[in-house]
């Protein structure tokens, strides 16, 4: 079977590129239909370059974002057209983040475009369950149009392997491998010193170490990590909270008016840079916020732990319900520092919760969330919808 990718869309975004190498992976062809270009050019783009492969698929799949590219879809095939929403675009730009007023026309436009793209897809995608509750209930679209695709991740980056040293030595994400790259220094790429070269604890530090990476939105409630580690500065325990956005001023203020002395902040690393210190953290940290989206999602990052066997901390919420239990990550409140500090506390004073935690979150994203899993999965929809729309009357 041949599947055009299509829209405007990023394919090297973790949720484009895991859905592509899933399908890959099981035996399906990918022809991409994309376009960078700006303005209305990109759609005219797309236009010349379907013309010139519109036999030769039997699917379409809008990439993620393709809120608009779902629109350019329709009118340029009739076959099956499977649209990626993954997120409602009104959902986070007005609700979650703030970006824009409910009352004004670009709120509305929001609103429009996503019951409209959802409208006319064949097969809407979103990442749980939640998800979809929300959208049917907001746009009024039919509950069966709907697939459940979780959000996974890069198994040929995120992974139970580590390189430490030079290229060829490989260490198990482990107790024993952890105490081994805390006594290596790192390999390509820049060490952890020239990274953070302002931190007040280097790679030699035996404190607890708790990380969060993140863009800094609403959603994901940085601020309450921030009064964690406050109640936790005596306790041997360093937090290191990566990335930027739209709340970092705001977290920024929060630690300086907290005099928080405990928590690195680092406003960029490359992946590889990230990996390192995922694998070199005793825990990580997922989604805390105060608003309705954090009880919606399971974010990326979570995936991206679990993949690597770090015990997570995330907030207790259905969509993480939806794919975790208490045997694989230790929930807390949403919204709670004290809950969060005292989950923090529980892992680092209870060594064998810290390992079974990890090995079962491990073993279920293992079950469930690699790009081969999610690909099949995929796959099943196409064929399914595929089958029907051949034999509808």
């Amino acid at each position: 079977m041949k599947v055009c990718y299509f829209g405007i869309y990023d394919p090297l975004y973790a949720r484009n590129r895991i859905l592509i190498d899933g399908l890959r992976q099981n035996c399906i062809e990918i022809i991409k239909c994309d376009s960078r270009r700006r303005g209305i050019l990109k759609y005219i783009d797309l236009a010349i370059k379907h013309w010139r492969i519109r036999k030769e698929y039997d699917a379409m799949i809008i990439g993620f974002p393709g809120y608009q590219a779902m629109i350019v879809a329709r009118f340029l095939t009739r076959k099956p057209i499977i649209f990626d929403c993954f997120t409602s675009l009104h959902d986070s730009m007005v609700s979650d983040r703030s970006k824009v007023s409910p009352r004004s026309i670009k709120a509305i436009y929001f609103w429009f475009l996503d019951w409209l793209s959802m409208q006319i897809a064949d097969v809407i995608l979103f990442d749980t369950q939640a998800h979809i509750d929300y959208a049917s209930a907001t746009f009024g679209i039919k509950k069966r149009k709907f697939k459940r695709i979780w959000i996974g991740a890069n198994t040929d980056i995120f992974s139970t392997h580590y390189f430490v040293g030079n290229e060829e030595s490989v260490v198990e994400n482990s107790a024993q491998g952890l105490a081994l790259r805390r006594s290596e220094s790192t390999g390509k790429g820049l060490t952890l010193r020239q990274e953070f070269s302002t931190a007040a604890h280097s790679e030699e530090s035996k404190d607890f170490s708790v990380l969060f990476f993140g863009t800094f939105i609403p959603l994901q409630g940085i601020e309450y990590i921030i009064e964690a580690a406050k109640r936790l500065e005596n306790e041997a325990i360093h937090f290191a909270v990566i990335g930027n956005g739209q709340m970092k001023k705001k977290i920024l203020w929060l630690a300086g008016a907290l005099a928080v002395r405990n928590v690195l902040f680092i406003d960029f690393l490359s992946q590889e840079a990230l990996v390192k210190k995922i694998a070199e953290a005793d825990v990580c940290l997922g989604i805390f916020g105060n608003t309705l989206k954090t009880q919606r999602v399971i974010p990326n990052k979570v995936y991206e732990c679990l993949a690597m066997k770090k015990p997570v901390i995330t907030a207790d919420t259905p969509a993480a319900r939806e794919l975790l239990s208490d045997r694989d990550v230790c929930f807390v409140k949403t919204a709670d520092s004290a809950s969060l500090a005292e989950g923090i506390l529980r892992i680092k004073n209870d060594k064998n919760t810290m390992e079974n935690i990890a090995q079962n979150g491990y073993d279920t994203f293992i079950k469930n969330a690699t790009p081969n899993i999610l690909g099949r999965e995929l796959k099943g929809i196409v064929e399914e919808l595929s089958y029907n729309m051949k034999h509808r009357t």
